[in-house]
């Protein structure tokens, strides 16, 4: 299964939302909306969304107010989408940390041109490429797919959680409380065997041997690894 890049709309005025929602879900992107700013902060920290599309109008805050706080809470892109079209307002939210600005009126095509960037732009910023190869296994980032010999695995969201998380540094190892804490993030309590399992059921699906893994290798009692081609460490075990 492919998941979806995660799209958190601010906007207070109902058909803005609905004409963004619209678009983005053709473009097969997942969404969530926000009217205040206090229902933005909320789904911030509860949906961690990919992209940010936020509008300085609100009723309860001023967007600028909220540029900081997005970026200081979170690492979603920021892209203000906002009807303010001076100068001095477009060089403010950018100089508070927003990522991009989009002016109202907008075409809806170069709003999903920008989002495109901004995601190509994390790929960049998070060190990896947007397509990683272990193997017969391909990971593509930007699309969140994974296939092997060319055929596409169908991975839980949680699955491709940890697997994203390890190909974003492959070759490196990331420990059991970084991977959980980004595909657990709202767990007070996290459980290294709920990791241990979501692993074993990752190998079934890409590992020739899951027994012998050769892809997701084993850092007994630290992490797990994505293993590249040129990789030749011994096996490693959940």
């Amino acid at each position: 299964m492919k998941t979806r890049h995660k799209v958190l709309i601010v906007d207070d005025e109902p058909h803005i939302r609905k004409l963004i929602h619209a678009a983005l879900t053709r473009a097969d992107y997942a969404t969530v909306e926000a009217g205040t700013a206090r229902e933005a902060l909320a789904l911030l920290k509860s949906e961690r969304p990919d992209i940010s599309l936020l509008d300085l109008g609100l009723p309860d805050r001023d967007g600028l107010e909220l540029v900081p706080l997005f970026k200081r809470d979170s690492d979603t892109t920021l892209i203000i989408v906002s009807a303010r079209d001076a100068t001095d307002q477009k060089v403010a939210a950018l100089d508070l940390g927003a990522d991009d600005y989009l002016t109202k009126p907008f075409d809806t095509d170069e709003l999903l041109a920008r989002v495109r960037v901004a995601l190509r732009n994390r790929m960049a910023k998070d060190g990896g490429a947007a397509t990683v190869r272990a193997g017969d296994v391909e990971i593509d980032l930007l699309a969140r797919t994974v296939t092997k010999v060319g055929h596409e695995v169908h991975l839980t969201p949680k699955e491709y959680a940890v697997l994203a998380q390890l190909a974003k540094f492959p070759g490196r190892v990331i420990t059991h409380a970084q991977i959980m804490a980004h595909v657990w993030p709202n767990e007070h309590e996290h459980h290294v065997e709920y990791l241990r399992v979501l692993v074993r059921t990752l190998r079934q699906k890409l590992e020739d041997d899951p027994q012998r893994p050769q892809i997701i290798g084993n850092e007994l009692g630290i992490g797990y690894r994505l293993r590249c081609i040129t990789d030749a460490d011994g096996e490693g075990r959940a």
